[in-house]
């Protein structure tokens, strides 16, 4: 009896083992497949097609900050030729160049959430400036103002050099240059300045242009023709040109013949988008004979959008001295610019401007009527 009993427990543990070693195959292949179908998942997460919890990087615009609600400022920037170099003007994000007296041309360049130490020389504001101001909701910095843009100023958030040298604005001494042309500001100082002012609120506009984050293909768009130089004869005194340079795809600029640099890097400034387009100026009877001039600038008209090596056809309408610049392609859709800085150039009806090709490509020249 003891031996049958003891041959029915030995055929239990063997049933018993053999069961145990099936469960743990079985759990080891369940285990396996898991993690099979675990590498798979990540696999197809790192060829970015689908799956996983990981949310594909976003690009951003590099030229502004689009969530950011802070205003702008708008710099007056010397252009007499004595006045050469200039200070900080690269890391504007919008930079407008109009006719002044003289056949003078002023620039207006726009910073936004920059750091700049040294910008300038600043001078004096004329009041069509101003309305490039207001459209961008700028804090406007000058040094000194014509009557009429003094005039404008007193419902304007502004600074002027005038009043405020030696805290806002300071003198670089050390330059070979006319002491009227030796006045700099920093941004540092003009946000600082602003703030004890009350000056800093959200902004109450969109921005002026729309961006792409990727490079635009300029070549698809409707009237597109090469462009890799461009010159606007301003006056007998001054021109404006620029030389595109397709490695970096930036426009290398130039005034009068000589490079645009910057006074303390002594690099060539660039710009990535240029918008150009003429405006009826005439010399105003104020009284003083000083030849300031005012522009026919409210209305609409045609231009170019030169960017990527291609120049396009566009139009352009201003409703009202603070109302926003609308500008759009012929087929009457907004513009859109590369991400990058925008040179507008602003010239006189009766400026000469020539757009060109590159040498291998038939060589046509534009002029804005």
């Amino acid at each position: 009896m003891r031996s049958k009993n003891k041959n029915k427990r030995n055929k239990l543990t063997k049933i018993l083992v053999i069961v145990l070693v099936l469960i743990i195959v079985v759990a080891g292949v369940i285990l396996a497949v898991k993690m099979m179908k675990s590498d798979e998942e990540k696999e197809v997460v790192g060829n970015g097609e689908q799956g996983g919890t990981e949310a594909p990087e976003v690009k951003k615009l590099q030229i502004v900050n689009e969530e950011s609600t802070s205003r702008p400022y708008a710099v007056m920037i010397n252009n007499n030729h004595e006045a050469w170099p200039q200070c900080g003007i690269q890391d504007a994000y919008i930079v407008y160049e109009i006719i002044a007296e003289g056949g003078i041309t002023r620039m207006m360049a726009l910073y936004k959430d920059q750091d700049t130490a040294k910008i300038g020389s600043v001078r004096s504001a004329r009041h069509y400036f101003i309305d490039y101001a207001e459209e961008n909701d700028a804090i406007f910095v000058h040094w000194g103002a014509s009557p009429q843009a003094y005039r404008r100023l007193n419902s304007v958030d502004s600074m002027d050099g005038i009043a405020l040298e030696g805290s806002v604005f300071f003198r670089d001494r050390t330059l070979d240059r006319a002491y009227e042309h030796t006045g700099f500001t920093s941004m540092e100082n003009v946000i600082e300045y602003a703030n004890k002012q009350g000056y800093t609120r959200d902004t109450n506009k969109d921005l002026l242009l729309n961006y792409s984050v990727d490079e635009i293909n300029m070549a698809e768009l409707d009237g597109a023709e090469p462009a890799t130089s461009v010159e606007i004869e301003y006056s007998y005194y001054h021109t404006t040109s620029y030389e595109y340079d397709s490695e970096n795809k930036v426009y290398k600029r130039s005034m009068s013949g000589k490079p645009n640099v910057d006074l303390e890097t002594g690099e060539q400034y660039t710009a990535k988008n240029i918008i150009v387009y003429s405006v009826r100026n005439y010399t105003l009877n104020d009284g003083e004979d000083k030849g300031r001039q005012e522009l026919d600038n409210i209305g609409s008209g045609s231009g170019y959008l030169i960017t990527g090596g291609y120049a396009v056809p566009i139009t352009w309408e201003k409703e009202s001295h603070s109302e926003q610049t609308i500008y759009r392609y012929a087929n009457g859709e907004e513009i859109v610019v590369n991400d990058g800085n925008t040179f507008i150039q602003i010239c006189p009806s009766d400026a000469d401007i020539t757009i060109e090709a590159p040498e291998e490509v038939e060589t046509t020249n534009n002029t804005v009527e």
